[in-house]
């Protein structure tokens, strides 16, 4: 069997063994629907509580201000929506960035279609939205400002404590998309003084299909599925218990030595990040170089398609990604690198490498060597970077 290197973290995880085996009862003995009365139940109900309090810890917040949902996008979409629906009385003006993930854009853009007005803020060349920026696009009529507080694509680390103070002194509520960096990067909702936080389990080592948006206490937003009383009143549906209890697992362990894995995971990054650019000319890094999250490392390679470079790394068992996992198969180049300024011919040749605490050393020498080696064949299969050479020639 091929060996795997897997550095696509950003895409998704590989859930630790203590989640899988935590959530294992979960599927077999204590199936229990926590919503019936008998104690079968009430042993799934205790599983769901014990998970509440899990990710309330790992961001500092209250157990009852955690609403789980089906995933980031969902947490993304319910946060966005329920403010433009409980507060379009107070205005209809929603700040965000050009660099957000898709569940904001679109969540953002279908607002637009029904009445609501949208800044899109511009950022620098390594990804920073300006605070300052933000502060000038507010409007009397802004009810809500939504900023990740880091890219899923190139890394970059938002001033989201500044961003935040800016938005409170105005009144207006402040949403953070925390996807990529809870479980990653300490987020202390009280000190950052967030109003609303997405998260996804998947990110984080746990399971898929199981997120939460975080909603502060004195936050009144609208339900987002009608139906049953589940998360009190506001996300009808049946718990997936078994996922929540993995995500509270997975919660409890990211939070434990989390200054020793990020520095762990960083260093990697950086080893790696300096044997590319040292090691390979026409290369770019994404992004900022210091407030990055520990585990990115995202290129743009001149003179290749990046979609070509991923298919040869496969067939090594290296799995990277172009960006996004959610814009795979996107044939227009991503919107954050247009965003940060990067030509669409350099931007085709984007190679985002995600590192966990699971990635080794060695793993990060045989993915330069055959970055190396790859990409080589495909320059010289580049009839542009032929005529590139004839130009340095002359």
């Amino acid at each position: 069997m091929k060996r795997i290197i897997y550095l696509d973290n950003a895409a998704t995880t590989k859930i630790h063994l203590e989640v899988l085996e935590e959530m294992l009862p979960y599927l077999q003995e204590n199936y229990g629907n926590p919503a019936a009365i008998y104690s079968l139940a009430g042993q799934s109900a205790k599983g769901v509580a014990k998970a509440r309090d899990q990710v309330a810890r790992l961001i500092n917040a209250r157990r009852e201000e955690i609403y789980f949902t089906g995933g980031g996008s969902e947490s993304d979409n319910w946060a966005i929506k329920a403010v433009a629906e409980s507060f379009a009385h107070k205005g209809k003006h929603i700040i965000t960035t050009k660099i957000e993930h898709h569940a904001v854009l679109h969540s953002c853009e279908y607002l637009e279609k029904r009445g609501f007005r949208v800044t899109y803020v511009d950022v620098d060349a390594e990804g920073f939205v300006s605070p300052e920026k933000i502060r000038e696009s507010i409007r009397q009529d802004t009810i809500l400002i939504s900023v990740m507080a880091a890219n899923n694509e190139i890394g970059t680390i938002q001033p989201i404590a500044e961003i935040s103070r800016i938005a409170h002194e105005k009144g207006i509520l402040f949403h953070v998309d925390g996807v990529q960096a809870v479980g990653h990067i300490p987020m202390d909702v009280e000190e950052m003084e967030i109003d609303l936080l997405s998260i996804s389990a998947h990110k984080l080592h746990g399971p898929k299909g199981i997120g939460a948006l975080y909603i502060r206490k004195n936050v009144k937003l609208s339900s987002f599925l009608h139906g049953g009383a589940q998360e009190r009143h506001r996300r009808a549906g049946t718990h997936n218990v078994p996922a929540i209890v993995g995500f509270g697992k997975a919660a409890e362990m990211v939070g434990e030595n989390m200054a020793e894995k990020m520095d762990k995971v960083t260093l990697l990054r950086e080893y790696l990040i300096d044997r590319v650019l040292t090691e390979i000319p026409h290369v770019r890094l994404n992004g900022s170089r210091e407030k990055r999250l520990p585990g990115n490392a995202s290129f743009c390679f001149s003179f290749i398609e990046g979609e070509s470079l991923l298919i040869l790394l496969d067939q090594r068992g290296i799995c990277g990604s172009g960006g996004s996992a959610c814009t795979t198969g996107a044939v227009d180049p991503s919107h954050v690198l247009m965003a940060i300024g990067v030509p669409p011919e350099v931007a085709k040749g984007v190679v985002r490498l995600t590192l966990s605490e699971y990635t080794t050393k060695e793993e990060v020498d045989l993915t330069v060597e055959a970055l190396k080696e790859n990409l080589e064949r495909l320059r010289n299969m580049s009839v542009e970077y032929e005529q590139y050479l004839k130009r340095m020639k002359k």
